[in-house]
C-alpha cells in the first residue's frame, strides 16, 4: 500500500460519514418537521435542507467514487472484484434515487415557502411530492447501509 492510503482512507471515511449523517439528519428534519403541520416551519426546513444538499451531500457524493477508485488501487485490489461491483451497483441505486429527491426538494422548498408568504395550507401537490420524496429515500438510505456493510465486510461471492 502506499503512503497516502491512510489519508485518502480518512477521507473516504469522513466522506460517507458526512453522506450517511446528512442525508438522516436531514430527512429526519423535514420528515418530522412536515408532521408538525406547520407551513413556516416546513418552509424553512425545505430550504434548509437543500442547502444541506448543496453544501455536504453533493461533495460527499464527488468525494466518495474519488477516493474509493484510490483506495482500490492502493490496496490492490481489482476493479471488478464482486463484492465492489454490489457496491457500485448500490451507489447508483442510491445516486438514481438522490436525483430526483434534489429536485423534489426544490419543488417542496418553493411550494411551502410560497404557502407559507401567503398564509395558505400547503397545496395538494406539496403532500404529493412529499410522499415520493419519503419513499425514494427508503432504497437509498438501505443502499448505503448495505455498501457499509460491504467495506467492512468485503464478502466473497
Amino acid at each position: 500500500m502506499s503512503d497516502y492510503y491512510p489519508l485518502i482512507k480518512l477521507i473516504h471515511i469522513l466522506s460517507s460519514t458526512v453522506l450517511f449523517g446528512t442525508g438522516l439528519g436531514t430527512a429526519f428534519q423535514m420528515w418530522v418537521t412536515n408532521r408538525s403541520g406547520d407551513v413556516r416551519a416546513i418552509a424553512q426546513t425545505a430550504q434548509n435542507v437543500v442547502w444541506a444538499d448543496w453544501l455536504f451531500t453533493t461533495p460527499a457524493i464527488v468525494v466518495q467514487p474519488a477516493t474509493g477508485l484510490l483506495l482500490i488501487n492502493a490496496a490492490g485490489y481489482g476493479l471488478w472484484e464482486p463484492w465492489l461491483m454490489v457496491a457500485y451497483a448500490l451507489y447508483a441505486i442510491a445516486g438514481a434515487c438522490w436525483m430526483p429527491v434534489v429536485w423534489i426538494q426544490l419543488q417542496l422548498r418553493d411550494l411551502a415557502r410560497a404557502a407559507a408568504t401567503g398564509a395558505a395550507p400547503l397545496p395538494v401537490r406539496y403532500h404529493r411530492l412529499m410522499a415520493w420524496w419519503f419513499w425514494l429515500g427508503w432504497p437509498a438510505f438501505s443502499s448505503v447501509v448495505a455498501i457499509f456493510w460491504l467495506m467492512v465486510t468485503k464478502p466473497v461471492f
